[in-house]
């Protein structure tokens, strides 16, 4: 099996084997541009390294000695050659871009006789052994695992030591010190020395980025963008080009295309003498990439037309690595480039007008779930007060606003989490270890960095709010403190990030709805003509219906009528219902019951007019309803004129084991059946006077929830169904209305062809069908869920996303029988799942014909039906 391909034996099209830097280098070298020679070394060889002992084969590494024998021919350079010394890079690349995730190590190939030689190979021996001291910080710690902050402090406190500012200051000697106190690191450290030899050195790179795969912040990394754990990662050896020898040298990173706003105009930033790390490490603040036009005009020209070029062959914005190395400009990288839910949105749309993408792939191009950050609310710039504003600004590296408080690194932040709070990641600049912290932040801020910095690259790709670069900070990360000007700020201290325009406050101000944004409803425009599946909301109020609506909803998939009675007057006359001793005194409290539900209805039916409404009849325990505090039962006792004993006994006699598989949902029905039959003459009734009023024909769906056997359907519906006719006779009027069921016991499932035969409909009700598969209790499932998912015994929250094997392979069943009695059958899901992208695919495959979510899920839901059939006609 071949585990090494040369740059120019590979293509674009070979990501799965090469990774996407891999796939892209050798892309780049077939389309002839200045790519540095070098190979790469598969995902399958790290599959299998990491699987089988973690050794290198003698298979591989003969493979690895081929190629480098075929690397200095191409070159003209060789390992340890005293006259034309090979240096080289060894980086990572995964099929799907994981930036600055797992690990990277430049120089390699030097060592204390080679830093000599090039030293005079160079005439540079300041930048010889600068290369040498980045080698021995970045191999101590990707290989060896130490502390990457020991090496820095050496490199601080000599530059503090000689007063120098910057780390390309330093002179030869000052390097020099720099390098024995490094390697003193490693006998403390380690015991031992860092290796002389270059296939040592070589050998061990490979191994250590082949186990990067699998460091915790790049699994954290996989988890929150659903990226495959057993995909392995390829390492790209290359030869080195070097940024950093001199004035004429330097490097940077470029988009095509404004990552944050979807600009077109070329964005990014450079660094004059400097290595790669440099700039996306944040240690120096870079230029504008627009100054290279000045300093560089010939470069920037030809940066200018390859960075078009790649664009047009890949059909989207990319985010292009380069190195200027003596005023010679070679590419490093490119890669699809992250972006924000604005940006993304904008680019999709002008790309498409350009030409160079159809509708479809348009749509393709975006995450669902980005979009989420274009639907919320932005600071109201009205209510900020002068001594709120700090006197620093930032680069604004990824848009949104948010609030929290301010916690200095990762443990601290996961701790404020976790006890409810919201939080603000600040740090002088975020290294790929904060992942974990970042991810839980509502906002991040760093001291330094620049728009392409590590914070600011990785906050755009999870749609995080982030400030860059803000240099006047004083950010003391050992204290917990930060000054600005004369304001000190302390952690746990409130700060609001506005990451749209860099902008920092203290404590918490008021938000706004967003404006309305052309290209995201020109992208929902053209998901809702392509989506097959109606897209449905779950709300009741009129607040939130109206909200699904602007989103342009087809109607409401969930009316959850439990919802409704949770008002002091309403809760009081629900009690009084479940507390009465006989029907007489039930009957009684249902009649003021019913006029609250009149109003409820007409005013869904208001909102909504002809758009299909289904209505779930009560579902809840009714001891969800009564009162357990001895003060709560004796105010409840006073309210009723009933004995605080006769109230107790009542309430303990409610009282059950498990809740919820039991006296809820249709089995209510079953004992209390004028509790549905109030309901369902609140629906008529309230729908016969709208009607009335407008001349709008409605259509109201009736849900009977928790059906588990076709004769609970049977006597119910028959019931509501004459209660209804009744009142229509008596109306002299026609209403369009159908009774279904909830379909949420696994029974149900297994015999949906016999319900079928007495539905009208059916709607997957997954938080309680997942429960009961399960066997998980959805409200304590918490507890342990998140530990089933880090230790793989289950790939995601199946409350978050489709259990396909057990839960899917029911609705399947389910869906299947259904159709066999009835083929028109109408199905939909109104559960949680009906808002979640992956499992939408799903639901469309299956032929249902509408999921239901939030209302601010609305869009996510549109785009992701949209791409499920794209994909579909594929």
């Amino acid at each position: 099996m071949k585990q090494v391909y040369q740059f120019h034996e590979g293509q674009g099209s070979m990501r799965q084997l090469l990774g996407g830097k891999g796939a892209n280098l050798a892309e780049m070298t077939r389309l002839g541009l200045p790519v540095p020679p070098g190979f790469t070394i598969t995902t399958e060889a790290c599959i299998y390294y990491l699987t089988n002992g973690k050794r290198l084969t003698n298979e591989l590494r003969q493979e690895i000695e081929t190629h480098i024998l075929e690397l200095e021919k191409q070159t003209g350079k060789k390992i340890n050659d005293p006259d034309n010394l090979l240096l080289l890079s060894v980086r990572s690349g995964s099929k799907f871009s994981m930036p600055g995730m797992m690990d990277t190590i430049l120089n390699l190939g030097l060592n204390d006789t080679n830093v000599e030689i090039f030293a005079q190979l160079t005439g540079n021996p300041q930048f010889a052994y600068d290369c040498y001291r980045r080698l021995l910080q970045m191999y101590g710690n990707v290989v060896y695992n130490i502390d990457g902050q020991l090496f820095e402090e050496i490199i601080e406190s000599t530059k503090l030591r000689y007063r120098v500012k910057q780390d390309f200051e330093l002179t030869v000697d000052q390097l020099k010190e720099i390098i024995e106190q490094f390697k003193d690191v490693y006998h403390r450290q380690k015991g031992q020395d860092f290796p002389q030899d270059v296939n040592d050195q070589l050998y061990q790179a490979v191994e250590a980025v082949f186990s990067s795969w699998n460091n915790n912040r790049a699994r954290v990394y996989r988890e929150l963008h659903d990226i495959d754990h057993n995909l392995g990662t390829a390492v790209n050896v290359q030869t080195m080009v070097f940024g950093n020898s001199g004035v004429e040298s330097g490097t940077g990173v470029l988009f095509t295309r404004n990552p944050s706003t979807g600009e077109n105009k070329l964005f990014g930033e450079y660094l004059i003498n400097a290595q790669g790390e440099d700039v996306v490490a944040g240690v120096r603040t870079p230029l504008d990439i627009q100054h290279l036009a000045e300093d560089m005009p010939e470069i920037y020209e030809r940066l200018t037309k390859m960075a078009t070029d790649l664009e047009k062959h890949y059909k989207d914005m990319q985010d292009i690595e380069f190195t200027i190395d003596n005023r010679r400009l070679y590419l490093l990288q490119t890669r699809n480039g992250k972006r924000t839910a604005q940006a993304a949105v904008k680019i999709a749309v002008d790309l498409e007008k350009e030409g160079l993408i159809s509708v479809d792939e348009a749509l393709l191009s975006i995450n669902p779930e980005s979009i989420n950050s274009l639907l919320h609310p932005i600071f109201d710039e009205t209510a900020i007060n002068d001594d709120q504003v700090l006197s620093t600004s930032g680069l604004p590296a990824s848009p949104g606003s948010a609030t929290g408080k301010i916690c200095f690194d990762t443990i601290a932040a996961k701790e404020m989490v976790s006890q409810g709070y919201q939080v603000v990641l600040l740090r002088q600049e975020t290294s790929p270890e904060d992942i974990e912290g970042m991810v839980i932040s509502e906002a991040i801020v760093t001291s330094r960095g620049g728009m392409t910095s590590h914070a600011a690259v990785v906050a755009r790709g999870m749609g995080t709010c982030c400030v860059a670069g803000c240099s006047d900070l004083d950010v003391d990360e050992d204290k917990k403190q930060v000054r600005c000007g004369d304001i000190l700020l302390n952690e746990g201290d409130v700060i609001s990030v506005n990451g749209s325009k860099g902008h920092l406050y203290v404590g918490e101000i008021p938000l706004i709805i967003n404006e309305n944004n052309e290209y995201l409803d020109k992208i929902m425009m053209w998901a809702q003509t392509r989506a097959r599946l109606d897209i449905r909301m779950n709300a009741e109020t009129v607040t939130d219906i109206q909200t699904g609506l602007d989103f342009n909803a087809s109607g409401i998939g969930l009316v959850r009528t439990e919802h409704m009675f949770f008002a002091p007057e309403r809760l009081k006359e629900m009690r009084r219902f479940i507390l009465s001793q006989n029907l007489e005194e039930r009957q009684s409290a249902l009649t003021d019951i019913l006029t609250y539900q009149l109003d409820d209805f007409k005013a869904i039916f208001q909102t909504i007019a002809d758009k299909p409404a289904v209505i779930r009849l009560l579902d809840p325990p009714l001891h969800e309803f009564v009162p357990t505090k001895a003060y709560e039962i004796k105010r409840l006792s006073e309210e009723l004129a009933v004995s605080e004993e006769i109230l107790g006994t009542r309430i303990n006699e409610l009282h059950e084991l498990n809740p919820m598989l039991g006296h809820r949902g249709c089995r209510l029905a079953i004992t209390f059946p004028e509790l549905y039959l109030m309901q369902a003459e609140a629906i008529i009734r309230s729908a016969i006077a709208y009607q009335n009023e407008t001349g709008v024909r409605v259509s109201p769906e009736i849900m009977i929830p928790l059906v588990g056997m076709t004769s609970e359907l049977v006597q119910l519906k028959n019931q509501i169904s004459q209660h209804i006719e009744k009142i229509l006779n008596d109306e002299s009027v026609k209403i369009e209305y159908t009774i279904g069921t909830m379909i949420e016991i696994p029974r149900a499932c297994l015999i949906a062809d016999e319900i079928a035969a007495e539905a009208d409909f059916f709607s997957f009700g997954t938080n309680d069908l997942t429960q009961m598969t399960f066997g998980f209790s959805r409200d304590d499932a918490g507890k342990f869920i998140t530990q089933y998912e880090e230790q793989g015994i289950l790939p995601k929250d199946p409350f978050q996303t489709l259990d396909v094997e057990g839960v899917g392979e029911l609705i399947k069943v389910a869906v299947e029988r259904a159709r066999s009695e009835k083929p028109n059958l109408k199905i939909g899901v109104c559960g949680e799942l009906g808002g979640d992208p992956v499992s939408i695919e799903y639901f469309n495959k299956w032929g249902l014909d509408y999921v239901s979510c939030s209302p601010f899920r609305v869009p996510i839901a549109y785009l992701a039906a949209a791409q499920s059939q794209i994909k579909q006609s594929l």
